[in-house]
């Protein structure tokens, strides 16, 4: 295994096997403009006209074609059965942020697990990109400048206490938990500040609102 670590100075686009769309590559590309790929995620990007600079995966997914095209220097094989292709590549990034597109179109339990993994807030930030929104795992503390009315949701995926300012619905004094009170389908009404106790809270956001979480997640 070649377990090389890759260091950018700029945000990534981090390419997954899930069908993301060539458009959204794009556009996220113009914000993230190193691209690296999961294992077959290489095949996506290169269809999109992106050249990925690495590949990271146990290499099973990748077309042969790609994988000789990008050659074997781009190809970083790390063979961890226990490990998703997602985890393999936020343990093997260093940049300031890392927006991840094809990682939630497939399949829910592969989204379930890539949820999980954004909470356990390994490597650098993470972004997942989906069809209609963002998501990404709450830091202790975060400030996000969004519009009046813009929809929020916070998915707990264990129990913890937080406090809010200017959601609807404030979650001060409430415990959220997975197996009770949820904070989905918030929505903004000023500036909003969330704190929380303890990792482990999703945060979503219809996509439209990327820049003001890179902004947040990386100022």
């Amino acid at each position: 295994m070649n377990q090389r670590i890759v260091q950018s100075k700029t945000p990534v686009l981090l390419v997954g096997g899930g069908s993301p769309r060539p458009e959204d590559l794009g556009k996220i590309k113009a914000l993230a403009p190193t691209v690296i790929a999961a294992d077959g995620g290489a095949d996506f990007a290169m269809a999109a006209g992106l050249r990925p600079e690495a590949v990271i995966g146990d290499m099973d997914s990748i077309s042969p074609a790609r994988a000789a095209d990008l050659g074997a220097e781009a190809l970083i094989e790390y063979r961890d059965q226990n490990l998703t292709d997602f985890e393999k590549a936020l343990r093997l990034i260093e940049a300031p942020l890392v927006i991840a597109a094809g990682f939630t179109e497939a399949r829910l339990d592969h989204t379930l697990a890539n949820f999980a993994i954004l909470a356990r807030r390994i490597g650098s930030p993470c972004v997942l990109w989906g069809e209609t929104d963002i998501a990404f795992a709450a830091p202790e503390r975060i400030a996000l400048d969004l519009p009046t009315g813009t929809r929020l949701s916070l998915f707990p995926l264990q129990p913890m206490g937080g406090r809010s300012e200017g959601l609807l619905y404030p979650i001060n004094g409430l415990v959220l938990d997975p197996l009770g009170r949820l904070g989905t389908s918030n929505a903004v009404t000023g500036p909003v500040t969330l704190a929380f106790d303890a990792p482990g809270t999703i945060i979503l956001l219809p996509r439209a609102h990327l820049a003001p979480v890179m902004t947040a997640l990386t100022g």
